[in-house]
């Protein structure tokens, strides 16, 4: 199995690359890209591996989100545990379940976060409602709590 992770490394450190130095606006052209690499790749492990390294697409094209520092991602840990659910609630609205009373941690975590797309919360029990300006906020918003939510 050493194999397969070393490849899969490779694959991701690929990707990160390519996306450094050139705008890509699809999967397919990743997938492509990495062929003239001589990476052997399918458009499915291509879209694990963008969720995994926290990348969204964009209006501009795939990009990837800044990385959090080692205290975020301790409370980002402990935040993942306290998920149960993300979903949409409009184009500028998510919504998103924890367990029961860790809302207002959730929402104080995600107030703190500096995540620019993120406008404003309000928290009950279980339940919080993120505010982002716009559809593509939302989008970028999605990416980083179904990762966190993933990793919980």
């Amino acid at each position: 199995m050493p194999q397969a992770t070393d490849s899969m490394q490779e694959r991701r450190k690929a990707i990160l690359d390519i996306l450094r130095n050139r705008r890509v606006a699809r999967q397919s052209e990743l997938v492509r890209l990495l062929k003239e690499r001589g990476i052997r790749v399918t458009q499915s492990s291509v879209s694990r591996d963008l969720q995994q390294l926290g990348i969204t697409k964009l209006d501009s094209g795939y990009q990837q989100l800044a990385q959090p520092d080692l205290q975020a991602d301790r409370d980002a840990a402990t935040v993942a545990n306290l998920l149960c659910e993300v979903r949409t609630a409009g184009g500028n609205l998510t919504v998103v379940k924890t367990m029961e009373g860790a809302a207002q941690r959730v929402a104080l975590y995600l107030d703190r976060s500096g995540w620019r797309e993120i406008v404003g919360t309000v928290s009950g029990d279980d339940t919080i409602f993120v505010a982002t300006r716009g559809g593509a906020e939302q989008r970028r918003l999605l990416v980083r709590l179904r990762a966190l939510l993933n990793n919980g």
